[in-house]
Order: C-alpha cells, then structure tokens, then sequence
C-alpha cells in the first residue's frame, strides 16, 4: 500500500529545483522501494514571473509563506532559503503548526538547534538535517545511529568544497590565491561574495552540528574558533611539501572528559594522511570511536543533486518513522552539565619568518620559544637572500596555543619577521 505525503518548499534555488527534479524523475522508485508517493502542494518563491528551468503546474507557486505554513494538508515542509532570517522564524513556524520541517540550512540550524527541537518535541513532529552538513554523506545519520555504540574523541573534516578546491590548486599548480578563487568564482564553486567559505564561518557552522552530536553536549557555533584562508600564500603550501606536509582548511573537534576543543584553521596535515588525497570540492570526515577506530566518510558535498539526495532521504525518514527521534542531550542554550570550552588547545605549529642573515639569529629566536616551553623540532632555510634577510621555516613539537601566541609576540621584528603561522595535526 502506498502512503501519500503532501509537502510544501520554502524556497526553490538549485537544491530546491534538484528536489523537485528527484521527486519527480525518481518518484516510482521511491514508491516501489519505501512505499511512498510525495506529493509537492506549494513552492515559495520571491516572484511568479522569473524564468526557471521547471514547468509547475499551475497554482503551485506561491509568494505568501502562510500558504506554505498554515495549510492544514501539508504534512512536512522543506525548508531552501539559506541563512539565518526568516529562515528560523518560518522553520519554527512550521514545527509550531505540527508540521515536520526538513533542512539544509546549517546556520539557522546550528544558531537556534535548541529552539527548533523544542518545538519538533513538543508538537511530536521530525526535525530532519542530514544536508546541512556534507550534502550527499550520510554523516548526520551515522552519527545519530550507526554509530551510537561509541565514544567519539576526534573529528577532522573537509567540510566546505570551495575551500578545499582553491587549496587543491594552489598545492598542485602553484598558483596564488587571488587567482584560483576567480576562477572557482567563474566556475560558479565560489559565491561572488566568497566570505563564509573563505573566511572559514562556514565549516564552523557545521563543525558546531557535528561536535554536537558527536560529543553528546551542545557545542554552541561560538565556542569554535575560525580561521580562514585569505592569508596562505603558495610560498607556504611549497614549504609544507617539502615538509611533507599537505594543507587543507580543516574542521577539529576533540574531547577529553567534558574538556572540547573545535576548531577551524588552515592545517597542515602529513602528506600520506587519507585526508591529504581529498581534492578538488569533495567533502570528507575522518573520525575516531572507541569501538570503530578510524573511519573515514568522502563524498559531494554540495550541489543541487547531491544536496536534494540526502533532502529526499530525510524525507523518507521522516515518513516512515512511527515516533520521531531526537538527540539525546540535554539541547538548552544554556545546560545544567555542559561541555567546557578548551581555548589553549596543544599541537605543532608551523612558522615562516623573514630572519636577518646574521650570527646569533636563530639562537634569538630558540630563546624567544624556549622562555615559553616551545620546543623545535625542525628548522630549514627557504630561498635566497634578499635585503639581508631569508625565509626561515619553524617545526615545532606540539606545544600550547596561548604560549606560542606568547613566543611569537615577544620576536624581535628587527631581528625575525613573522611571515605566517600554520598549526600542524600529525595524528
């Protein structure tokens, strides 16, 4: 027997269209296989009279949200906006009015979790976010059931395909920074205004979800520090190979008790290391459990047909589910147990300094670390010298992020210019 589902989009960009398009080129299949035939009711968008690329049928669109939200026949809405407002506002909405709401949306998602699955408990209704992290990767779910038998205390993910494309280039064409991201731009792998993937927001966001449900605890989007990668220069990623290190905008959570560290930074990485073969816009979340071990997930992370795969397969979810699953924690913006925010995380670092070429630099500089207990376990000379001074390369042994920062600060700029500093992940 088949079950019918009326849905209803908020939205209808690429992924929307992708959904529509699965919906309806892949529909008997998902029929056949799960016994459900979806039936889309209504579709958000800003203007009836733009040119898309789907033929609707007639009174499917609409401009009025309350058509969406307040018609008593769809059962689950689908939220595509993207961003925080009005995304939350009509996604609450929606849950308030006993409607399942299906997501992609990570940053309404991770900024009010909380408020949204205290809605979807209270009406009994599903709160489904598999495509907000990674599209097509099934690790929202992995996370949430597969791997429930398990104490996760690391996570290192390639979470934002935009990122991950322009530090592919750079590290196999040595081109420069400014130029691959006009090109991902071109590409259409890159916003015109690239600042939530190149500046880091992004992964943070999802990394934020991720750590949430990895570690049983809210990980709130502010506790994860952010770095992007607008200052790497080709200079450094050649350095790093040489090194054999490879570099690649990561995603860090670790836990050591209720101690967690999440972090999101430019990271070299050995070279022989299954996250180093990551290119081009692929996703990827390596992880470590008490009773998996190591695991590795790679996949699309975006695009509208990956993306609209791991929609339609929460919707399924949605639609089969007897009573609907939440996680387990204790979601309050502010907890009785929470997890403690560890902002002095330990690990190697990596530094390029323009050095003076002179007799007792480096010993200047061995002592500006030592004072901080930073310890170096490699130092090499790049390049040739060019107005009295030459790039200097600094291993370190893992060490304190407060007393690096310390160590660096207290460096003689006459005598050691910092040039950059790049955390390293030998795990």
């Amino acid at each position: 027997m088949i079950k019918d589902i009326t849905i209803g989009f908020l939205g209808c960009g690429n992924v929307g269209s992708g959904v529509w398009r699965l919906l309806e080129g892949f529909g008997e299949d998902i029929a056949h296989r799960a016994g459900l035939r979806f039936h889309i009711k209504k579709v958000l968008v800003r203007s009836l009279d733009k040119q898309r690329g789907i033929t609707f049928p007639e009174g499917v669109l609409t401009i009025k949200p309350d058509d969406v939200l307040n018609d008593p026949e769809i059962q689950m809405v689908v939220e595509f906006l993207g961003g925080e407002q009005p995304a939350y506002d009509w996604m609450l909405r929606a849950l308030n009015n006993g409607k399942t709401v299906v997501t992609a949306n990570k940053v309404a998602f991770a900024l009010h979790w909380h408020e949204l699955q205290k809605a979807a408990k209270k009406q009994e209704v599903g709160l489904y976010y598999e495509a907000a992290v990674c599209g097509a990767i099934p690790i929202i779910h992995s996370l949430e059931e597969s791997l429930q038998a398990n104490r996760i205390d690391k996570i290192y993910g390639i979470v934002n395909g935009t990122t991950n494309y322009i530090l592919t280039r750079m590290s196999k064409n040595a081109e420069d920074y400014s130029l691959v991201l006009k090109d991902a731009q071109r590409l259409g792998l890159a916003e015109p205004d690239p600042a939530a993937d190149v500046e880091g927001l992004d992964a943070a966001y999802k990394l934020s979800i991720l750590a949430s449900l990895a570690f049983h605890g809210r990980v709130p989007f502010e506790d994860v520090y952010v770095e992007g990668i607008t200052h790497i220069s080709k200079e450094d990623i050649r350095c790093g190979q040489e090194l054999g290190y490879t570099l690649k905008l990561l995603a860090i959570a670790k836990r050591n008790g209720l101690e967690v560290e999440t972090r999101v930074h430019p990271t070299f990485i050995r070279s022989d290391h299954p996250l180093a073969n990551v290119s081009g816009s692929f996703n990827a979340v390596y992880l470590h459990g008490h009773a998996c071990k190591e695991m590795m997930f790679l996949g699309r992370g975006a695009g509208d047909m990956p993306t609209a795969s791991a929609i339609v397969s929460d919707l399924e979810r949605a639609a089969s589910a007897c009573q609907h699953q939440y996680p387990t924690f204790q979601n309050e913006l502010n907890p009785r147990v929470a997890l403690r925010h560890n902002t002095d995380w330990q690990c190697p670092f990596y530094i390029r300094m323009l050095a003076k070429d002179a007799p007792g630099v480096l010993s200047r500089v061995a002592k500006c670390f030592a004072d901080e207990n930073v310890s170096i376990a490699a130092v090499q000379q790049n390049g040739q010298r060019n107005n009295g001074r030459v790039a200097l390369v600094v291993i370190t042994h893992q060490a304190s992020e407060k007393a690096m920062q310390r160590a660096i600060a207290a460096l003689d700029q006459d005598i050691a210019k910092l040039e950059s500093i790049i955390r390293v992940e030998e795990e």
